[in-house]
C-alpha cells in the first residue's frame, strides 16, 4: 500500500439503527491513526425497509508529501474493493447496483433477513429464496465471507455494526492489524466490551471462511 495509486474503496449497505455510521466512524478514526487520509459519506434510505443508508469510504496512505488526495463521495460500480452488508437482501441490492464485481471486491455479507415490504405484503409466500441471493453474490464477488453477524452481535449484547467491524478485520482486506481495529473501538469509548466481545467472535468466523 505505500505506492498506492488510487484510494481503497468501501461501501458499507445498513438499515436504520444497525450502527453503520458508527462502523463507518471506526473505520475512519483507524485509519487516520494510522496514517492514512480519510473520507466518509452517507447517501439515506427512504425508510429502515424501503431503503438502506449506503456509507461510502475512501482510504490513501499519507506517503509523507501532505499532500491531501481528492477523494471521491459516490461508490463507482466495478471500482468498489470492500463492500459491507447488514442484511442479505442489502447484499443482493449491491449486487444489482453493480458495486460487487470478481476482480475488485471482497463481499462481507450477514446472511440474516429482514423481509422487504414486497415479501410481506405479497398475497402467498413471497419470500426471496436465500439461497440464490448467496449463490448469486458468491459468483459475483472476488471473496465472498458471509455468516449470521447479526446472530453474533446477539449472542455478544452488542450490534451488528461491531460483528461487521471484526468481519472486516479477519478478511485482511484493509492494510490494518487487528490491534488497530480494536484500538479504533477503545477509542470509540462506547459498549466497548460488548463490541469487543462481537468482533472477537466475528474475527476468529472470517478468518476461517478466508
Amino acid at each position: 500500500m505505500l505506492n498506492q495509486s488510487r484510494p481503497i474503496t468501501m461501501a458499507v449497505l445498513a438499515m436504520g439503527g444497525e450502527g453503520g455510521g458508527v462502523l463507518a466512524d471506526w473505520c475512519i478514526d483507524m485509519a487516520e491513526h494510522s496514517n492514512y487520509w480519510a473520507q466518509t459519506t452517507s447517501v439515506p434510505g427512504v425508510a429502515q425497509r424501503t431503503g438502506a443508508t449506503v456509507y461510502y469510504l475512501e482510504f490513501f496512505s499519507n506517503d509523507g508529501s501532505n499532500k491531501e488526495p481528492i477523494l471521491s463521495t459516490m461508490p463507482t460500480p466495478g471500482e468498489v474493493d470492500i463492500v459491507i452488508a447488514s442484511e442479505l437482501m442489502e447484499a443482493g441490492r449491491a449486487v444489482f447496483r453493480g458495486f460487487v464485481t470478481p476482480e475488485t471486491t471482497t463481499f462481507i455479507a450477514s446472511t440474516n433477513r429482514v423481509y422487504s415490504m414486497t415479501e410481506r405484503t405479497s398475497m402467498g409466500d413471497g419470500r426471496v429464496d436465500s439461497e440464490e441471493i448467496i449463490k448469486s453474490a458468491k459468483a459475483a464477488a472476488k471473496k465472498f465471507i458471509a455468516a449470521d453477524f447479526a446472530k453474533v452481535a446477539e449472542e455478544s449484547s452488542s450490534v451488528i455494526s461491531a460483528a461487521l467491524f471484526g468481519a472486516i478485520a479477519g478478511s485482511g482486506a484493509l492494510p490494518f492489524t487487528k490491534e488497530q481495529f480494536a484500538a479504533a473501538i477503545e477509542r470509540g469509548g462506547v459498549g466497548v466490551k460488548t463490541s469487543m466481545a462481537a468482533f472477537d467472535k466475528s474475527y476468529e468466523i472470517s478468518k476461517q471462511i478466508v
